[in-house]
């Protein structure tokens, strides 16, 4: 059976974004995005992140309504389908800890301790069960200076 597995995983890996969604249909017109940062900001502590969603709506994690999903901040990582974890970590669910963090609350904004120095951020969209929709629904990665 490992003979067989390993072929699915690793064409699964050439995919592309496809791969890392769920099965919760979304817009495929929606975007999230940052609000108020842009790609290459120099900010100062702490950090203000305010998320934007056009196409859906935004609902706690465990809420079963059509077009919506809440938001999961990535920071200080590859892009979706991108490094170590590649595919397996986007397939089943997105996991919590310092580089993916969860606002299941139906959260649209946050703020951060950040060190001094450069930080990447890229947000994704998760489902009721904190998956990502299908097609996954996510921002471009940017990257901040804090001063």
């Amino acid at each position: 059976m490992k003979f067989v597995i390993a072929p699915i995983v690793a064409a699964m890996s050439m995919i592309g974004a496809q791969a890392y969604a769920g099965e919760t249909p979304s817009n495929p017109e929606a975007k999230v995005y940052f609000v108020n940062l842009e790609d290459g900001d120099s900010v100062s502590g702490p950090v203000k992140v305010v998320f934007g969603l056009n196409g859906m709506g935004v609902a706690p994690a465990g809420t079963e309504k059509d077009n919506t999903g809440h938001h999961h901040l990535l920071l200080n990582r590859p892009p979706i389908g991108q490094g170590e974890d590649g595919a397996d970590e986007f397939i089943y669910n997105l996991p919590a800890d310092e580089n993916h963090i969860h606002y299941g609350g139906g959260q649209t904004e946050t703020m951060l301790e950040l060190a001094p120095g450069t930080h990447t951020l890229q947000l994704v969209l998760g489902d009721l069960n904190h998956v990502p929709h299908d097609p996954p629904i996510y921002s471009d990665v940017i990257t901040i200076t804090v001063e």
